[in-house]
């Protein structure tokens, strides 16, 4: 695909995001800012037989963080939990499909740094990026 295509595909997810709300109850949650732009994001999960059975996210910023979890909720459902705890920030940038800016990064890992602190807990959520 060329650049314009992903950007296109970034777009898209940021207008029409999917898996967009919240889980009550969620077996995992949590939700984290990026203080340097102003982003939010919260991921909730439900787990049924050791798989990702529900994922939904909201919050508020930038294209890029809000498309890249958007991105991520689907990535991630139905997927084993193991599975998931074994993703990688190439993982996702790969599956971005555009070059991402060193200022812009944290905006296009929030997602997933608030959904390994949910998993792992808060203090290990940066370690397994």
């Amino acid at each position: 695909m060329t650049d314009s295509i992903y950007r296109e595909v970034i777009l898209d997810h940021y207008r029409n995001p999917r898996n967009k709300g919240t889980l009550d109850p969620a077996d995992y949650s949590y939700e984290d800012t990026n203080p340097l732009c102003g982003d939010e994001v919260r991921i909730d999960l439900r787990v049924v037989d050791d798989r990702i059975a529900d994922v939904k996210f909201s919050g508020r910023g930038c294209a890029v963080s809000l498309a890249s979890a958007s991105i991520l909720t689907e990535m991630v459902e139905g997927r084993p939990l193991a599975e998931v705890k074994g993703l990688t920030k190439d993982d996702l940038l790969e599956e971005l499909g555009i070059p991402v800016s060193p200022a812009r990064l944290k905006c296009a890992l929030l997602g997933l740094k608030v959904l390994k602190a949910g998993i792992y807990g808060v203090a290990h959520a940066d370690d397994e990026l």
